[in-house]
């Protein structure tokens, strides 16, 4: 405990004190501040585990303090509780609205404050070690799958090279030549779509994909087209392994406002996430569409092995499987979270239903666009 900073700011020199002997006394190092501007400049420098900041002080008030520290994310998980004087609601409220962690009365009882300050470091360090544990899944799920997904390819490349290079060219009969640069296009194929997802996901996570989404959308009425060229694209996929794909839309879907290139995308992952994990038996994915005045719903259905209800709130993760090794699944884990992404961009979202041994129903929901100039259509 004595190593936890505990960052004070207090015009009253009275209260300050008041407050550092009490947790000095409980076993904090305490910093002392006569004002926002002086906390600021301290933790430039270094990082407190805790802030306690009176509200109504010269130079920079607590308000303007509590926005300034949130708006650096080095500083972002720093509890932060407010000191307010008796009675008044409109600030205990204004800092609720904000986001402080928690406040206190003046005056208050040593026992309120050792009490709310051991609270919320306890909560700090919880949520540090949620966060560190599931960074720490995350790292390893990234390190599997980077050692599977990239050598695998890799492999198929090498070897054909290698029996290319040792035969020699002449040696070989014009279709052994060919079942070598098949395997070796696929090889490279799997690679680039890896290659391709891990750049969207950055392109999500920094914010570009929503900067081109807002440069290239389009009002495009064509959407029912867009999930006919799809579906027809994957009935080969779906023939090899012996899986129906089925069409079910109405004769007219509304206008949307979206980015035709990503949308495309969303529906080629939920299809092939169907295809895949229906029963391998006698499988059966329907791809169906409904709408209304405010929505868009495109339904993708299977009759696979579905989802566990614990699994589910895990199935947008980045990096994350279901049962990878029972499934012997490809991929890296991140074409749900680049889907929901996507969804997320476009104001919409993915919902999904599913029963173990039944199946899954995902459904990207988009919203309707009010009509503009120009319509596009496929």
């Amino acid at each position: 405990m004595t190593n936890r900073k505990i960052l004070v700011v207090e015009d009253n020199e009275d209260m300050l004190n008041g407050i550092r002997d009490i947790l000095e006394m409980s076993g904090y190092q305490v910093i002392t501040a006569l004002d926002g501007q002086a906390a600021l400049a301290w933790m430039e420098q270094h990082r407190p585990d805790l802030i306690i900041s009176d509200i109504m002080m010269p130079q920079m008030d607590g308000y303007e303090l509590f926005s300034a520290v949130r708006a650096n994310p080095r500083w972002l998980r720093i509890p932060f509780v407010f000191l307010t004087a008796k009675d008044q609601r409109v600030d205990v409220r204004l800092g609720k609205q904000l986001g402080a962690d928690d406040y206190l009365t003046k005056p208050f009882e040593p026992e309120d404050l050792v009490v709310v300050v051991e609270a919320k470091l306890e909560r700090a360090a919880s949520l540090q070690a949620a966060t560190d544990a599931e960074m720490s899944q995350l790292k390893q799920n990234i390190l599997k799958a980077f050692s599977h997904e990239f050598r695998t390819p890799l492999t198929y490349i090498r070897g054909y090279l290698d029996l290319i290079l040792e035969d020699g060219l002449d040696q070989l009969s014009t279709e052994e030549l060919e079942d070598f640069l098949h395997g070796m296009r696929r090889g490279s194929a799997r690679l680039s779509r890896l290659v391709d997802d891990l750049i969207f996901l950055v392109t999500l996570e920094t914010g570009e994909a929503v900067n081109k989404f807002y440069s290239e959308q389009m009002y495009f009425t064509g959407l029912r087209s867009l999930v006919e060229i799809v579906v027809h694209q994957k009935r080969p996929a779906a023939q090899q392994r012996n899986v129906a794909l089925g069409l079910a839309l109405p004769d007219l879907l509304p206008g949307v406002e979206i980015h035709l290139d990503y949308i495309r995308d969303v529906l080629e992952r939920l299809v092939d996430n169907a295809i895949k994990f229906s029963n391998s038996a006698q499988g059966h994915v329907l791809v169906s569409a409904t709408a209304n005045d405010r929505w868009v719903r495109i339904t993708v259905k299977d009759n696979g092995i579905g989802i566990s209800a614990e699994e589910l709130p895990n199935l947008f993760k980045r990096m994350h499987q279901i049962d990878r090794a029972h499934l012997e699944q490809s991929g890296l884990g991140v074409g749900l979270a680049i889907a929901k992404g996507i969804a997320e961009i476009h104001g919409g979202r993915i919902d999904v239903e599913s029963e173990v041994g039944r199946g899954s129903t995902f459904t990207l929901v988009l919203p309707v666009a009010q009509e503009a100039l120009g319509p596009i259509t496929l």
